[in-house]
Parts: C-alpha cells; sequence; structure tokens
C-alpha cells in the first residue's frame, strides 16, 4: 500500500504536496524563505511529507533501484519520492543536513513575540515499509558501528493483534517486532536570519527535535521569530526509540496534518519569552525541553524549563517545584545524534487537578 498525492484522505483544510518546488532539502527556512501557504489563524494544513531515507547520495540518488534491493517493486515506491530524488541536486551533501522539510506557511498576522501551537491533527502512513541507517562517525557508537559504510536496515509493517508493527528480520525465521508510533521528526518556525540553518541540530526554533512523544493529539509550542511564522514540518518517523542511538529511527513517509494557532496576549507573549526552547502537550502530560550540545548541560535546561513551568503556571515555589520534579517527573532523552542534543520531560497532569 502506498499513499500517493492527492489519493486517499487529506484532512486539512489546506494542501501541500511534496514537489521540488515546495520542499528544501537539508536547510531550515528563514525570514527570507518565501511561503508556499498563506492561511489564517486556526486553520488546518495537511503535508505530504517524504524520508530522505532512499533517496540521498549514499543510496543511489534512486529510491526505485535501493529498494528494490528489498523486494519493494518500483509501483509501491511514492512518485513524489522518485521526483525530488531525480529533481537537480538542492543540497550540499557535504555542508548540509539530509531532511527534506516543507517550505514555510505563512500566518496572517504572526509576529514576534507571539506564541504558534501547532497541533497534531492526523498522521497517515504512506507506505509500509521504512529504513533505519547508521552512517560512519555518526550515532551513540560511531566507532564500534558502520565503521566503513553506511549501514541500512529495512523494515517492513505488518498488522498483528489490532495494531501496526515494525519488522526487523535479523535471522531465517526471526524477527524483532515493535508497535509503530508516527510522528515527525522535523516541526519548527522559521528562524530570524538571512541565512537558512542546517537542518540537523535543533533550537528555539524547534526543528529536528526528535520527540517522539509528539503524536498525534500531540501539540507543540513555538515563539514566533519572523512575520508570518512560517511553520514548516519534515523528518517523518514510524517509530523511534528514545535516543535514537544508530542515527535514524523508522524512517518513512507520512500524511501530516496541523492545526496552527496563534497565541497572542500578554499572557502567551510573556510565556513565548520565558521559552528557552519549545515546549510540547499531550493529553497526558506537560513537556518541557532541554537542548545543548552536551547531554548533561540538555538535562540541566530540561529541569530548569520543567521548574519554571511550574512555578509560571500554577505558583509553585522553586524547592517544591524541584522536589516534584524529583519524585514524580520522567526525564527522557529525546536523541543523542544530532550535534545538538535533546531532553523532555513528562509532567503529568494528573498530578495538578485543580
Amino acid at each position: 500500500m502506498i499513499l500517493e498525492a492527492g489519493q486517499g484522505p487529506i484532512d486539512g483544510t489546506h494542501y501541500l504536496r511534496a514537489t521540488p518546488e515546495t520542499v528544501g532539502w537539508g536547510r531550515l527556512p528563514c525570514r527570507t524563505t518565501a511561503p508556499a501557504l498563506t492561511i489564517d489563524s486556526g486553520d488546518s494544513v495537511t503535508f505530504d511529507t517524504v524520508s530522505h531515507e532512499g533517496i540521498l547520495e549514499d543510496q543511489g540518488r534512486d529510491p526505485a533501484a535501493f529498494f528494490g534491493r528489498y523486494g519493494i517493486a518500483a509501483t509501491e515506491v511514492l512518485s513524489d519520492a522518485r521526483l525530488l530524488a531525480k529533481s537537480p541536486p538542492p543540497r550540499d551533501p557535504d555542508g548540509d543536513g539530509p531532511h527534506v522539510v516543507s517550505a514555510p506557511v505563512h500566518i496572517r498576522g504572526a509576529e514576534p513575540g507571539d506564541l504558534l501551537r501547532a497541533e497534531v491533527l492526523s498522521l497517515h502512513r504512506r507506505a509500509d515499509y521504512g529504513v533505519i541507517s547508521s552512517r560512519h562517525g555518526r550515532g551513540a557508537l560511531p566507532d564500534e558501528f558502520a565503521r566503513t559504510a553506511p549501514e541500512f536496515t529495512f523494515c517492513d509493517v505488518e498488522r498483528a493483534d489490532g495494531r501496526d508493527v515494525g519488522v526487523i528480520r535479523y535471522a531465517e525465521g526471526r524477527a524483532a517486532r515493535f508497535p509503530l508510533r508516527p510522528f515527525m521528526g522535523v516541526m519548527g518556525v522559521a528562524t530570524d536570519t538571512e541565512g537558512s540553518q542546517h537542518s540537523v541540530p535543533p533550537g528555539r526554533h524547534g526543528g529536528n527535535l526528535d520527540i517522539k512523544e509528539l503524536e498525534t493529539r500531540s501539540a507543540l509550542y513555538l515563539p514566533v521569530q519572523t512575520a508570518g511564522a512560517g511553520f514548516y514540518t519534515g523528518d517523518p518517523h514510524y517509530a523511534q526509540g528514545n535516543g535514537e542511538v544508530a542515527l535514524t529511527a523508522l524512517e518513512a513517509p507520512l500524511r501530516a496534518t496541523f492545526r496552527l494557532t496563534l497565541l497572542k496576549g500578554a499572557r502567551a507573549r510573556a510565556a513565548a519569552a520565558t521559552l528557552k526552547h519549545p515546549f510540547g502537550e499531550t493529553d497526558r502530560h506537560w513537556i518541557p525541553v532541554g537542548l545543548h550540545e552536551d547531554l548533561d548541560e540538555a538535562m540541566r535546561e530540561a529541569v530548569r524549563a520543567s521548574v519554571r513551568f511550574l512555578t509560571d503556571r500554577f505558583g509553585m515555589t522553586g524547592q517544591a517545584a524541584y522536589a516534584y520534579l524529583s519524585a514524580a517527573a520522567d526525564f527522557e532523552i529525546s536523541q543523542v545524534v544530532d550535534q545538538v542534543q535533546g531532553v523532555h520531560c513528562l509532567i503529568r497532569k494528573a498530578d495538578f487537578p485543580d
């Protein structure tokens, strides 16, 4: 099964296909990047997203041939992935990131200092397979894996016990099966810079956060940095373990729909001003985030962000917030492979019923 452009469910009011004109490759939008769409606050947008795995240079820039090695027919390879792979090289393989990122969406009335809430309304798989990759010099164990060449692990998707699972076959008749939890690895706003940022390291703009909790029915809060906000997305995942230790998780294409809402006024601007990093939310958790090149410092940043949230939102004293986090909150490593390391905290909403 593949979900080609224009086919199947399109849940948003607006729809953005993935074409050479509507995506960037390896760089993130900035204040000078032309938007692909202009919408009103509260509108929903559906993005067709394409994984970089299968179209990169070290995979031959030919997804039909690459996936053909694993028994996938050319007709089961998305047309937009094949088109992007054949387009003139839009990126410098040595200087740019790997991610295919949508052109930005301009939201009328968005101004620096506002807060943008990006709600994930739906995520539809566009294929029944994906790739986990490790490349030389990257990942948590760069001296132990992919030492001489990239290593690719093909995964197909099966239905088991009423749910979708990823399958890694590692010996004759033997396989590991794990549940899918699709999410978008890259979500962000345009940076207030003349030049575009590298797509790998996340930051205050969001970008390559790789937080697996940001699945359907979650929300990401981003401080607006430029007029129009310039929301974008990319790097679709079918599943990821915290840490993403091999370099990538199960990378595969998704159709993602977001509701994009501007939060204005004194309270929203105060919240945006205090956000050193993006902030997530699910129906069960608030998710402060810490980002830093050093993992220990990313942990400290996540703790500081969590204390700040609890004191600002609930009026807790710093000491009470710090104690609560130690007794009840979970700090998880988002990823250790994106140059800037990520730690996020899960604060249970049920612990604060009032």
